[in-house]
């Protein structure tokens, strides 16, 4: 599934062709995605202008002139192609055959600025609603939902005020979208290790007996926002079925410190760490032993 960076390049990668346009026709070739479209969807659409195109955790928000957010999600392998000018910027190396692509291309948006903007998912897995704007936070997709690791909140005092007190190992409170919303499977991975944290070691450890936040906690804070950063830059990880909005593949998964990296030896100058892979919740972890064995499950006691 695409993570926050993947999402992030593809709203990069759209909003030249859609924000400041108007849709002139909505085409619907079935009747739902992962769930059914919202009531009267493309008569919603039509004629509305796209004043802003957003980005809250994994889901695109378009903001449209009637005062509704057009929400769009990618799912496991959603995508948009952009035909402008009489060119399509087409798919790069995807898991499916290229001459099945055209099957799987579900909405058509036809725009006043001459552009079309195909989204194609194989899978199903996507969705598309309409939200009156004044509702979006607390809509059934966003509501509970944490803050942005990419926004001003993230910090080593916000850390430990969320973490304070929990055992619930590291890896899952981070993943946890009630906490801090839209961080995936890999990005944690390269955070933690980044860190010096275990990813079994207590999300309390983050925090002192009276609350405050560690240096680690700091640490972590940083390492979240540098990698997703770095990841945006690069265009995302590209992992099977996922590409940028232009079909080119990203690169930042060439970079990636831990993860996938199980048997290869560690990248920290000096150590003489193996990347290990072990199992939580049923997802793949990966860890240098060595780097990140001095936060495993301890806990910092208060000066």
């Amino acid at each position: 599934m695409p993570e926050l960076p993947e999402v992030e390049t593809v709203r990069r990668g759209l909003e030249p062709a859609m924000v400041g346009a108007r849709f002139t026709e909505v085409v619907l070739r079935r009747p739902d995605l992962r769930f059914p479209f919202p009531e009267h969807f493309a008569d919603r659409l039509l004629g509305r202008e796209i004043t802003a195109l957003g980005r809250r955790a994994k889901y695109l928000l378009a903001d449209l002139s009637s005062g509704e957010v057009l929400v769009m999600h990618l799912g496991m392998s959603g995508r948009f192609l952009v035909t402008n000018g009489g060119t399509t910027i087409a798919p790069g190396e995807f898991a499916l055959p290229a001459g099945d692509l055209a099957t799987h291309d579900h909405v058509v948006f036809r725009l006043s600025n001459g552009a079309t903007v195909t989204y194609n998912d194989a899978r199903r897995f996507g969705f598309m609603d309409l939200i009156p704007r004044a509702e979006l936070e607390t809509s059934r997709h966003f509501v509970g939902m944490g803050i942005e690791p990419l926004g001003n909140e993230l910090s080593g005092e916000t850390i430990a005020r969320l973490f304070a007190g929990k055992r619930t190992p590291l890896k899952a409170a981070l993943l946890d979208q009630g906490l801090i919303a839209g961080l995936g499977n890999i990005y944690v991975s390269e955070a933690l290790f980044r860190s010096g944290l275990h990813p079994e070691a207590a999300a309390g450890s983050l925090a002192t007996a009276a609350g405050k936040p560690t240096q680690k906690a700091h640490l972590l804070s940083d390492s979240i926002r540098d990698v997703l950063n770095e990841a945006v830059v690069a265009g995302g990880s590209t992992l099977r079925d996922h590409a940028q909005v232009d079909g080119t593949l990203g690169y930042f998964q060439h970079r990636f410190r831990v993860y996938d990296r199980e048997g290869e030896a560690c990248v920290t100058p000096a150590c003489t760490g193996v990347v290990r892979r072990i199992v939580q919740s049923g997802r793949s972890t990966f860890l240098c032993p060595h780097c990140q064995r001095a936060a495993r499950l301890r806990r910092t006691r208060a000066s």
